[in-house]
């Protein structure tokens, strides 16, 4: 068997997350300190290219055709032929950035299917301190115009800041994309340009939500309610997202294209996105009547049914409170009462925007928590509750929910704590180009208040299997975010996020907002290992009947070699060599070989990983799952981290993610060693070891580092020798 090389690519990717939770930790990706995508800084590049008298090209996102596209619009396709890359200052002799700010008019939509882009762009011109969040001030094409610009945008968690040059593609000496409706106004196309740049290419965008681009223009997170199966209590929900700034769309849907934007008998628009902008309860004719404001961002064609501006409803309801509502009004805003609205309308989206977002102090803000996540096929990605066997490692977060709504909030129903959860797939859209597509996706909801005080451990198959889930995501479907609302009692929960199937796998960000503080953790074991004492036998106390083995095995020098072992465990493991690895593992006088109580303390490890391997080898096939594995190294004593897991798999395990007995020997032989040594020096048992050079030098694997917490010992110690090439 060739040496075995070493590589400690595991450390420096260690280091690496490190040194990105510490900068996180320091405020890197919030919006006041955003993330330089790419690393590309706008004043660095800006201040270059005044000073060389040159325009910026981004490199990063070239004018090439496969910026444009991979299929449809991929490089010599028929749409994309005859584009030409031009800059806004080669078709105008005074363009323009923003003109007397930013309206509606500014965003018409070209040869792209991102009109679900447009709509989050337009909406996002009702609030002017939200979009200059995404647009900063000081942009031109006149002063310091480089022929750079940037944009900020949300991005699974974080602010990044986007830069982008002004070469724009144009056909036939239009913009291809977005556009103005006067034609000198380039905000808007420049901004598409840069989500089309974090997103891989323009094609990337083509077809999608409005709540998407809500959110990633926000950072915030987005509730749909079907009208038509919406909850009791939705005007309460209106009045509190109104409460906290949230922005909120509405829409009616079409039975066919001949429906777009056709105007109903009393003035609606169908297919037409009108945001709410108002709610309130009046006293008509001696009872509440509850209202709700409505606008349509054309300006114009209003609702012309009862409280609508001239209505006679009107007249029946106090003077004062009248004026009141009716003087805050602007064009193409109307009112109309919720029984009306509930009638005419058929969706409602409610983004609900981060405490950062919200700067008046006034405004009700809620509690807000965010989790990264990952799933990985054969340790992390167990599919929804269809697959029991799997379930339970999925990736879970424990919520602890103290405080109740304030009694205003729910009136007569039943006290509770209200939260949203929103569960989101990151970089699907990037993927696309490489022929990956969204995941369907979804979370369940598990009551654990019998376990509250108990550490925040991974809870097991066993649990799943007795307990049903106490609420869960509306459905499992393949779009880039699910989001529900929820109302339970005061306790301790578990949110298990998942896709569809097993073994899919992805990256994810949880979040969840709260009315009240709330307690929130992610589960995962600690490592661990529960040894029993190794029992280490003199020669007179080692059985006869071995010792005959042993001489027959060993030889006339009475010790075992790393080829005498190979060809041992050969007459065992079929598949891999380990002479080297079981000989490290056990070898404890330092010759390289192995003696009679050496051999016999290596022979009664691999008969205790035999007795193991059985029991979970239920098809008696010779191989477990990957799964199996898990439950494996937990029954000889181990606990470890799920990122532990996701490498053990990937190193242990087969195409098929099968492992056979001598994957599984070799892990857990060089686990225990592992653990052995480092509790031989940790001698005071407070968890750290240092390291001098000698015990670098005697060490059974190369070890980086002077200090190891027990926590990170399986990052530095034993990522080498369990993840040998």
């Amino acid at each position: 068997m060739a040496e075995e090389i070493i590589t400690p690519v595991y450390c420096t990717g260690v280091s690496a997350q490190v040194q990105k939770q510490r900068a996180k930790e320091l405020g890197l990706g919030r919006h006041e300190n955003a993330i330089k995508y790419l690393g590309q800084d706008y004043e660095q590049l800006r201040a270059r290219c005044l000073q060389s008298g040159t325009l910026f090209r981004d490199e990063a996102f070239p004018p090439v055709p496969q910026s444009l596209g991979f299929k449809d619009l991929g490089p010599n396709s028929s749409k994309t032929y005859g584009i030409k890359w031009k800059r806004p200052t080669e078709l105008l002799s005074n363009p323009q950035f923003i003109v007397d700010g930013a309206t509606r008019t500014d965003i018409c939509q070209g040869a792209l299917g991102d009109c679900w882009l447009l709509a989050a762009i337009a909406s996002l011109t009702l609030n002017d301190t939200l979009l200059h969040r995404v647009v900063p001030h000081g942009q031109s094409f006149q002063n310091g115009y480089a022929g750079i610009f940037h944009f900020q945008l949300w991005q699974f968690g974080e602010w990044v800041d986007v830069v982008v040059d002004d070469l724009l593609p144009m056909k036939d000496g239009k913009l291809v994309f977005v556009h103005s409706a006067e034609g000198n106004e380039f905000w808007s196309a420049l901004l598409e340009k840069a989500y089309a740049k974090v997103n891989g290419s323009y094609e990337s965008l083509s077809g999608g939500s409005t709540s998407e681009g809500f959110e990633d223009f926000t950072g915030g997170v987005t509730e749909w309610y079907e009208l038509r199966k919406a909850p009791s209590d939705l005007y309460q929900i209106i009045l509190k997202a109104l409460e906290r700034g949230s922005l909120l769309g509405c829409s009616i849907d079409i039975s066919s294209v001949l429906d777009m934007e056709a105007i109903t008998f009393k003035k609606l628009v169908k297919g037409h996105a009108y945001s709410v902008t108002g709610a309130k309860q009046v006293n008509y004719r001696g009872q509440m009547v509850n209202l709700i404001r409505m606008r349509n961002p054309w300006g114009e064609v209003e609702w012309t049914g009862a409280w609508s501006d001239s209505s006679s409803e009107w007249n029946s309801v106090d003077p004062y409170e009248r004026e009141q509502l009716r003087v805050k009004m602007e064009d193409g805003e109307f009112w109309m009462s919720f029984r009306d609205f509930m009638r005419e309308f058929t969706r409602l989206e409610i983004c609900n925007l981060t405490p950062d977002a919200l700067k008046s102090r006034t405004i009700r803000k809620w509690n807000t928590t965010l989790y990264e996540g990952t799933w990985r096929r054969g340790s992390t990605a167990g599919g929804c509750r269809n697959y029991p066997a799997t379930f339970w490692v999925n990736p879970q977060f424990k919520i602890r929910l103290d405080e109740t709504d304030d009694p205003d909030d729910y009136g007569d129903r039943e006290s509770g704590c209200s939260f949203v959860l929103a569960l989101m797939q990151k970089h699907r859209r990037r993927e696309r180009r490489f022929g990956r597509d969204m995941e369907t996706i979804g979370f369940a909801v598990y009551e654990v208040s019998r376990l509250v005080g108990q550490p925040a451990l991974h809870l097991k198959r066993d649990f799943f299997l007795a307990n049903a889930s106490r609420a869960r995501s509306e459905q499992f479907i393949n779009l880039r975010e699910v989001s529900t609302r929820f109302r339970l009692p005061p306790g301790e929960y578990v949110v298990v996020p998942s896709t569809f199937e097993p073994n899919k796998e992805g990256d994810f960000v949880l979040r969840f907002f709260s009315e009240k503080s709330a307690g929130t953790a992610e589960l995962d074991d600690q490592i661990q290992a529960n040894l029993p004492d190794e029992q280490v036998l003199s020669e007179e106390e080692i059985d006869e009947n071995f010792k005959a083995l042993f001489r027959q095995l060993a030889g006339e020098d009475m010790e075992i070699s790393v080829k005498e072992l190979r060809t041992i465990l050969n007459r065992i493991i079929s598949k891999r060599d380990g002479g080297i690895s079981f000989l490290t593992a056990t070898q404890r006088d330092g010759n390289g070989k192995l003696g009679l109580v050496e051999f016999n303390i290596l022979w009664n490890r691999i008969r205790n990983y035999l007795s193991i391997f059985r029991k979970f080898d239920l098809d008696k096939s010779g191989s477990m799952s990957a799964y199996e594995m898990r439950m494996a190294i937990e029954s000889a004593g181990f606990k470890l981290n799920k990122k532990l897991y996701e490498l053990i798999i990937t190193r242990y395990s087969e195409p098929d993610l099968a492992v056979d007995f001598d994957n599984f020997v070799c892990c857990l032989v060089r686990l225990e060693t592992m653990f052995r040594f480092f509790k031989t020096l940790d001698t005071d048992l407070d968890g750290v070891v240092t390291f001098d050079l000698f015990k670098v030098g005697t060490s059974p694997g190369p070890w980086w580092g002077k200090r190891s917490r027990r926590s990170s010992f399986l990052i530095w110690p034993v990522f080498p020798v369990l993840f040998w090439k």
